[in-house]
C-alpha cells in the first residue's frame, strides 16, 4: 500500500476527548480519491500505526483528509500520540486511503452508531443527505451531550441520538424487528453493539448487514499449524495459545508490528501456500487473496508459507 507525507493543517476539539486533524500534502496538490467507509492508515510521531476512518464523503481528487481520534488512556499508546505529540504543522506519514466498509447501493438506509463509530457512518450520510436521498435514519449512542462527535449534525426527522449515562441502552428491536429486502443497516461501533445488532438481525437477509468493528473479530477456535518461512525455509509451530506474530518472533524472525489488534496492518505478510482463516479489520478482500495480518489471523491448512510482504507492511 503506498504511503503519503501529509501535514496537519488544522485541529479541532470535539468533546473533551475527541480531537479532528485535517491533513493536506505540503505543495497543495489534490489528494487520491475515496468514497464513504474508506480509511488511511496513520504512523503517529510515537511509531505507532493506527487505522482511522476518514469522516467526510470524499470524491475522486479531495483537497484533504480528516479523521477524528478518540485518546485512550487505557490504549497501546497511538491515541495518546496522536492527541499529546500532533499539532498544526505536524508532518504525518499515512497511507493511500482503503475502503472495507462501502457504501452499497440501496432504495433506504439505516445506520446504526456507538461512540466514534459515528466516523466513517458520518461520512456516508453526508454524501447521501447532499445527493438529496430521503429514507436515511440515524441511531446514534452516546453515553452523553458532551460526548457526542458532530451532535449538531444529527437534529432531522430521520434522527435519533441516544444519550445512555442514567437513561439506560436504547432499545433496538423496534427498528429491527420487520426485516426489509429494500434496507441497507450499516453498523459501526465497539464490540457489545455489534453483537446486539447481530442478534437482533438474524432474521434478516445477511447481504443487507454491513459491520465495522474497531478492533478485528476474534475467530473460532484456534488450533495448531505450521508456518514455513519462505526465505530460508524455516519451519515454525504454531500452538493454539500464540499468534503467527509471536510464533514467529520467538524462532527470531523479526517481523514489524505496531498495534497487534488487527487494525493497522503492520504485520502483513505474503502468502505463498496454504489457506488462511482472516481475523483482522485492516485488509480488503482482494489484498486477503495473497496475505495475512500476522497478529491476529491464522492458517485453516495444517500448514502455511509466508514470507516478508513485498514492499514493506502495509
Amino acid at each position: 500500500m503506498s504511503e503519503l507525507r501529509l501535514r496537519v493543517t488544522a485541529t479541532a476539539d470535539l468533546t473533551p476527548t475527541v480531537r479532528r486533524f485535517v491533513l493536506q500534502d505540503r505543495r497543495g496538490i489534490a489528494l487520491p480519491g475515496y468514497e464513504p467507509g474508506a480509511h488511511i492508515v496513520v504512523t503517529t510521531p510515537a511509531g505507532h500505526r493506527r487505522s482511522y476512518s476518514l469522516v467526510d464523503p470524499g470524491g475522486a481528487r479531495p483537497s484533504d483528509y480528516a479523521v477524528c481520534v478518540r485518546r485512550d488512556s487505557r490504549g497501546r499508546g497511538g491515541s495518546v500520540s496522536m492527541h499529546d505529540d500532533v499539532a498544526v504543522g505536524t508532518d504525518l506519514v499515512v497511507s493511500a486511503p482503503a475502503n472495507r466498509f462501502p457504501l452499497r447501493p440501496s432504495p433506504r438506509y439505516l445506520f446504526i452508531a456507538g461512540g466514534i463509530g459515528i466516523t466513517p457512518i458520518r461520512a456516508m450520510v453526508r454524501r447521501l443527505r447532499a445527493e438529496g436521498r430521503t429514507g436515511v435514519q440515524v441511531l446514534y449512542l452516546t453515553r452523553s451531550a458532551a460526548e457526542t462527535p458532530f451532535l449538531e449534525e444529527f437534529d432531522g426527522p430521520e434522527d435519533l441520538v441516544h444519550h445512555g449515562a442514567g437513561r439506560g441502552r436504547l432499545d433496538l428491536w423496534p427498528h429491527l424487528a420487520v426485516p426489509d429486502d429494500d434496507v441497507r443497516i450499516y453498523c459501526c461501533g465497539p464490540a457489545p453493539l455489534l453483537r446486539t445488532v447481530q442478534a437482533l438481525t438474524a432474521h434478516w437477509r445477511a447481504s443487507r448487514i454491513h459491520m465495522e468493528e474497531f478492533t478485528a473479530p476474534q475467530g473460532g477456535v484456534s488450533v495448531p499449524f505450521t508456518a514455513v518461512w519462505a526465505p530460508d525455509a524455516r519451519r515454525v509451530d504454531v500452538p493454539a495459545h500464540l499468534s503467527l506474530l509471536a510464533a514467529l518472533r520467538r524462532d527470531g524472525v523479526p517481523v514489524p508490528s505496531s498495534c497487534e489488534a488487527g487494525v493497522c496492518g503492520t504485520c502483513r505478510l505474503r502468502v505463498m501456500h496454504g489457506e488462511v482463516e482472516h481475523r483482522d479489520s485492516v485488509l480488503t478482500p482482494g489484498e486477503r487473496d495473497a496475505s495475512m495480518v500476522a497478529c491476529v489471523s491464522r492458517a485453516r491448512s495444517a500448514e502455511i508459507v509466508v514470507g516478508p510482504w513485498e514492499g514493506g507492511s502495509t
